[in-house]
C-alpha cells in the first residue's frame, strides 16, 4: 500500500514510517521543513510538503494514497483549543478525500482524554463535553456515514523510548530544576504506557486489518504508578523522592499538575484479541532507567 502519514518526522510518526517501510509498504510523509524532508528521504520515504493548516496539501496527499495515518498534532498547550480546531479541520479534509472508498483513515487520540474512574476500554466513549476541545476520534467517526473507513488509535499518556520529548522528560525537567522528584499523595495514580515501536506496530496492524468505526488501545502497560516513575527519576538524578499534597505539588509542577495527578488505567485486551497485537519492547520504568532520558 501507499500510505500517507502526517507527523511523519515526529516521535510516533517517524516510528510508524519505519514500521511501514520495513513491512514493504510505500510511504509518503507530510513535512514542513527542509530538515524534516532530509530525514524522511534518508529512511526511504517520499516527501510531501505542507502542514496541518494547508488543507489543499492534505487533500492531495490523501488523494494519492491507499490509506492515511494521521499522527500529527500541534503540541502547544498554551494554544490547545486552537490547535484542536486545526486538527479537526485537517481530519475533515483527509476524510472528505477518502469518502466512498475502502481506503482507511486512521486518526490518533488518547486514553487520557477519557473520563477517569476505573479502567477504560476500547468501548469507553469520550465525554460529551466542550471542556475537552480535542475531538479527533469524534470527527473521524462522524464521517462513517459518508463512506469513510475511519478508525482510531488511542495512545496512552506515556509513549516512551529514546528521543522521547513528551510527559516523562517534562517531569524530569521539573525534578532537575527543583532538586526533588515529586509525586502527589500516595502516588498511586496510574499512567498507561507503550514503547513507541510497539505503538508503531499497532498502527500498521490497524492499517492492514482494522475495522471501520473501531477504536484501538496502544497500551502495553495498563497502568504504571506515578510514584514508581518519580522513584526512578529520583534515583537517576540522586535527589529526594517526595510526596506532596495537591496544593503543594502545584508549585512544583505548575501547569503540568493536572497531568501529574491524572489517573489513567487503560485496557488493550480487545485490541490484542482482534488484531493479534503483542507488545514486545521494554516497559516504562525500565526504559526511563536509561541514561538517554537524562542527557542535558
Amino acid at each position: 500500500m501507499r500510505v500517507f502519514v502526517t507527523g511523519a518526522t515526529g516521535f510516533v510518526g517517524s516510528a510508524v514510517v519505519k514500521e511501514l517501510l520495513a513491512a514493504g509498504h510505500k510511504v509518503t510523509g507530510l513535512v514542513r521543513s527542509d530538515e524534516g524532508a532530509k530525514s524522511l528521504a534518508a529512511v526511504g520515504a517520499e516527501v510531501h510538503r505542507g502542514d496541518l493548516e494547508d488543507l489543499e496539501s492534505l487533500r492531495r496527499g490523501a488523494a494519492a494514497s491507499d490509506g492515511v495515518i494521521h499522527t500529527a498534532f500541534i503540541h502547544d498547550f498554551s494554544k490547545f483549543a486552537a490547535n484542536c480546531e486545526i486538527d479537526k479541520r485537517a481530519i475533515e479534509a483527509l476524510g472528505a478525500e477518502l469518502a466512498g472508498s475502502k481506503r482507511p483513515l486512521i486518526v490518533t487520540s488518547g486514553t487520557g482524554l477519557l473520563q477517569a474512574g476505573g479502567t477504560v476500554t476500547e468501548d469507553t466513549l469520550p465525554p460529551a463535553s466542550t471542556a475537552i476541545p480535542r475531538v479527533s476520534e469524534q470527527t473521524a467517526l462522524a464521517m462513517l456515514p459518508q463512506g469513510v473507513h475511519a478508525s482510531v488509535v488511542r495512545l496512552p499518556p506515556s509513549v516512551h523510548g529514546e528521543g522521547d520529548h513528551g510527559f516523562v522528560p517534562r517531569i524530569i525537567g521539573f525534578a532537575r530544576e527543583k532538586g526533588e522528584s515529586v509525586y502527589i499523595g500516595d502516588g498511586n495514580n496510574h499512567w498507561s504506557a507503550v514503547h513507541r515501536s510497539d505503538a508503531a506496530h499497532l498502527y500498521r496492524l490497524v492499517l492492514e486489518k482494522g475495522s471501520a468505526g473501531a477504536r484501538y488501545h496502544a497500551t502495553a502497560e495498563e497502568g504504571v504508578p506515578f510514584r514508581d516513575i518519580a522513584a526512578v527519576i529520583g534515583k537517576r538524578l540522586n535527589i529526594p523522592v517526595v510526596s506532596k499534597t495537591l496544593e503543594e505539588a502545584s508549585s512544583h509542577f505548575g501547569w503540568f499538575t493536572h497531568f501529574a495527578n491524572m489517573g489513567n488505567l487503560a485496557s488493550s485486551q480487545r485490541t490484542r484479541e482482534q488484531l493479534g497485537w503483542q507488545p514486545k519492547h521494554i516497559g516504562l520504568i525500565a526504559d526511563v532507567d536509561h541514561p538517554y532520558y537524562f542527557k542535558t
